[in-house]
């Protein structure tokens, strides 16, 4: 089907900004991230029960708490932006979404950025905050853990899932929304030839910036944790809910491993989002079409989590918590 109408409009003016988005350089790339994401959230915001910053495992984090009361799941959180930008900030009202809809305590995970720290700085402090929660969970939620993550930061979310499997760690769930799974970019995926331009997704810029985070280990692009998708065995992974859209570059990485987990006999649930982009976690405020994109992903994680439950209206806002 064509392009959401409303993410169209958005994309025209994006590109209609100077200069595009691959002649910025990274300062610049953060800055225009951090004001297109204030300019796309919700006013008000979703509210939640209570949210503070924290620091945990030496690395700063900002932890959701839900109305629910009683033991609840925790999910250690790891935003977007290909290992480069995004922040807590960038991604505040997804995490705000995540702990209402699935009624759980959300840490969402500041971890450290390239160029400034290379890989594996990001893997390692995502698997170190999700030890630690594991190790206090009577602290968060007090029942079952489990990860989330979207693009960049689900890549780390799956990352982290393989290392709690080869840990003997258990986890209720992963949720990977559109996630790039294979770094070393030597297959030519068919889904990388439709994109968009702009802001959004710039042509190549997966490629870019995988391959500057890598840039201390290139070699790491070929096996996991740094590529999920070309681990060597994925038996005794958490269950999973995998997200992508019809307008994703990483449409097929996200689709080959929904297949190599359900080979391997993991539980997937696979949503694909016909006339959506790379990034629609982030456009709710933007898209009707997106808003419901958000709240089936976040129900189905919610049912993994929980059982099935019922989810409140998602244009029902309240002050800011």
């Amino acid at each position: 089907m064509p392009l959401d109408a409303a993410i169209e409009i958005l994309v025209k003016q994006l590109e209609a900004v100077p200069p595009p988005a691959r002649e910025l350089t990274i300062a610049e790339k953060r800055a225009r991230n951090a004001l297109l994401a204030l300019a796309m959230s919700p006013n008000p915001p979703l509210q939640v029960s209570s949210i503070g910053d924290d620091n945990l495992a030496g690395v700063p984090v900002r932890v959701y708490r839900p109305k629910a009361t009683g033991r609840v799941p925790t999910v250690a959180y790891f935003h977007g932006g290909a290992f480069v930008y995004g922040d807590l900030d960038t991604h505040d009202e997804v995490a705000r979404r995540l702990s209402r809809d699935v009624g759980a305590v959300v840490v969402s995970v500041g971890y450290r950025l390239a160029p400034e720290h290379l890989y594996p700085a990001a893997h390692d402090d995502c698997l170190a905050v999700t030890r630690w929660i594991a190790d206090h969970i009577d602290e968060y939620g007090g029942a079952n853990l489990a990860v989330a993550g979207d693009s960049s930061g689900a890549n780390l979310a799956a990352g982290v899932a393989l290392g709690f499997r080869d840990e003997g760690r258990p986890l209720a769930g992963q949720l990977l929304a559109y996630p790039n799974l294979d770094l070393s970019h030597r297959i030519n995926y068919p889904s990388y030839s439709v994109y968009v331009t702009g802001d959004v997704m710039a042509p190549g810029e997966a490629a870019d910036f995988a391959k500057l985070y890598l840039s201390s280990d290139p070699t790491a692009c070929d096996r996991a944790p740094a590529s999920p998708l070309l681990a060597t065995d994925f038996t005794g992974l958490a269950p999973a809910v995998i997200a992508t859209a019809e307008f994703d570059p990483v449409q097929d990485e996200c689709l080959a491993y929904a297949h190599a987990l359900t080979t391997a006999g993991v539980p997937v649930k696979t949503l694909v989002y016909p006339g959506l982009i790379h990034g629609f976690l982030n456009l709710e405020a933007v898209s009707p079409a997106a808003a419901g994109a958000v709240g089936e992903v976040f129900g189905e994680f919610a049912e993994l989590l929980n059982g099935p439950v019922v989810l409140e209206n998602p244009r029902d806002r309240s002050a800011v918590a």
